[in-house]
């Protein structure tokens, strides 16, 4: 199981070093470079103090170059003008040069800074990133079980008018994109006469404090979506498990029906819905952007869509940075899940 996760690991930060190099790429592309150094200096700037600044900030040295020196692999890029002033990535306001560090980069804990927000991204991140995270977890809590429980339920008779229901049920929610669930909700739930003394279509005073009444819409509206997939699977995979030769033999002994489906089907039934519930967790973190726009909630998502519609290339960077590295570790823990519920792998 060592090697196994050694050489899991080894594979996502490989991925990782790929995926973050072409966000990278992308993001400083000159169209790009030249858009932020307008909104930073002039508009109206001319193509020749477009060059000069972005030579000035390092901005036109080689892609592979500026790469590493945002990981922090190599000496911070640094600018003497006519007047021997120094200026440079390292080189925070009131510092000297010889006072500054020479590696500044992400392995330094050192994210950039926002050219919108005007704060460190680090800072940013950590903020909005706890915000979304108390999000996903009340999605978690009524998505989760309620997926399961209805999955079990369709699987354990298939075929029956309880499974058609749940089963229609699961597709529609599925089917129904966030955008369109969350405008039904605001439309019925919060605008209605009856709604307003129950619900609020913001979500932002959630940022201080999640209530019942300003949080449970965005909630249930990210919940929905993602509760009919899992629903399916595990639906899928207990009405398999029920049809298997050990649930016959169960049944033909003699074992209760309640029993077969808690001690013999449950386990099995959840391998499939384990995996499918682990890689929720990106969803989850890049998905919410539709919800928390629309909700007016400021967590990662709502950042996402700031720093790509505002050209904040380093913030752009620092939550890609973060989605890359939860979709591996997610996907890594559930590889390693699987194997550890379904009794026919062994690893060694």
């Amino acid at each position: 199981m060592g090697l196994f996760i050694l050489r899991r690991i080894g594979v996502m930060l490989l991925t990782a070093l790929c995926l973050t190099f072409l966000v990278f790429y992308l993001t400083n592309l000159y169209p790009n470079l030249e858009k932020l150094a307008k909104t930073q200096g002039n508009f109206r700037m001319s193509d020749e103090a477009v060059a000069s600044w972005l030579d000035k900030g390092g901005y036109l040295q080689p892609t592979p170059v500026k790469y590493a020196e945002w990981l922090g692999l190599v000496p911070s890029y640094r600018h003497t003008d006519a007047e021997g002033n120094v200026t440079g990535r390292c080189i925070e306001p009131g510092m000297t040069a010889e006072e500054a560090p020479a590696f500044c980069g992400v392995l330094q804990g050192y994210w950039g800074y926002s050219t919108v927000f005007r704060d460190p991204v680090a800072e940013i991140i950590g903020t909005r990133l706890s915000l979304t995270g108390v999000l996903m977890f009340w999605v978690m809590m009524l998505m989760v079980p309620g997926a399961l429980i209805i999955g079990v339920l369709a699987g354990m008779k298939e075929g029956s008018p309880l499974d058609r229901s749940l089963s229609t049920v699961s597709i529609t929610t599925t089917a129904t994109p966030e955008y369109v669930s969350g405008v039904l909700f605001i439309a019925v739930f919060a605008s209605s006469a009856v709604g307003l003394k129950w619900f609020k279509g913001t979500a932002t005073s959630a940022m201080d404090g999640p209530t019942f009444e300003n949080f449970f819409l965005p909630v249930l509206t990210i919940a929905l979506f993602g509760m009919g997939y899992i629903a399916r699977m595990t639906r899928a995979a207990m009405a398999e498990v029920m049809t298997a030769q050990y649930i016959r033999t169960a049944r033909l002994k003699g074992v209760s029906f309640r029993n077969i489906v808690l001690k013999h089907a449950l386990r099995n039934a959840l391998i499939a819905p384990f995996t499918v519930i682990m890689l929720q967790f990106p969803w989850l973190l890049n998905g919410v952007v539709i919800v928390e726009t629309l909700f007016n909630y400021k967590g990662f998502g709502w950042t996402l869509v700031q720093a790509a519609s505002n050209n904040d290339i380093e913030l752009l960077l620092g939550v890609s940075v973060v989605s890359v590295i939860v979709v591996l570790v997610t996907q890594l823990i559930s590889d390693i899940g699987y194997v550890y519920l379904n009794p026919r792998i062994s690893v060694t």
